[in-house]
């Protein structure tokens, strides 16, 4: 198909997904260290780093400005967004308020197979952090954290929500690079918190499961916070 000008046109779906390319893309340089919180970069290192074209780029920007990932500052370039305490507070407070949501969904709907699952995941990674406790477990052990939080979301079958949190997830996940990674520390106690919340889900309990989750939140607020 071509437009007006006799130029290729990209059909609506070809535009949508290199749109969700693109946005891969910068998701991906945050998770791995090219890009860091509070750095300034240019359009052109930007286009360079991400491997956009420059009008890719400038088609993504407005959607990382909205959600915060970005702030676009005249005669300054391009910030990342900063890890601060008031980031801190507010990416937890509407991180905890999705996952009540979602673990009083999960009460009602979640399998006793599928919490059967994530519990055996749960009790396998803390073994091999008491036997083994290699980089690899913690990767894994991530792995299964951001799995089982996921696992709660997609229960709600709420697209607006599911959409809410993939974004703060990003902002949650940057948090936890920049200040609290999980370790032989760390690991035990996270792992402990979503136990609890397994056992409360499995119960059928409601307020039970929203203590529990809440319990978790705040403790992982406040490992963020105290560093």
């Amino acid at each position: 198909m071509t437009d007006s000008n006799g130029a290729i046109a990209e059909l609506p779906g070809e535009r949508a997904s290199v749109k969700s390319a693109a946005y891969e893309k910068f998701r991906q340089a945050l998770f791995d260290g090219r890009l860091r919180p509070g750095q300034f970069v240019s359009q052109r290192e930007l286009v360079a780093l991400l491997g956009l074209s420059i009008g890719a780029l400038r088609e993504l920007l407005p959607r990382l400005e909205l959600e915060g990932l970005l702030r676009v500052m005249p005669q300054r370039g391009i910030q990342i967004t900063q890890i601060d305490l008031p980031m801190i507070r507010q990416a937890f407070q509407m991180r905890m308020a999705l996952e009540r949501e979602a673990v009083l969904t999960a009460v009602r709907k979640l399998s006793n197979a599928a919490l059967d699952e994530q519990e055996a995941l749960h009790r396998a990674i803390l073994e091999e952090v008491k036997s083994n406790p290699g980089p690899d477990v913690f990767e894994r052990g991530q792995e299964v954290d951001d799995g089982f939080h996921q696992l709660l979301i997609a229960t709600t079958q709420n697209d607006l929500l599911g959409q809410a949190y993939a974004v703060n997830a990003i902002r949650i996940r940057l948090i936890k690079l920049d200040r609290v990674t999980l370790s032989a520390a760390v690991l035990p106690a996270a792992f402990a918190d979503h136990l609890a919340v397994i056992a409360a889900i499995r119960s059928r309990d409601a307020h039970a499961a929203m203590d529990a989750m809440d319990k978790h939140m705040m403790n992982a607020r406040e490992r963020a916070l105290e560093l």
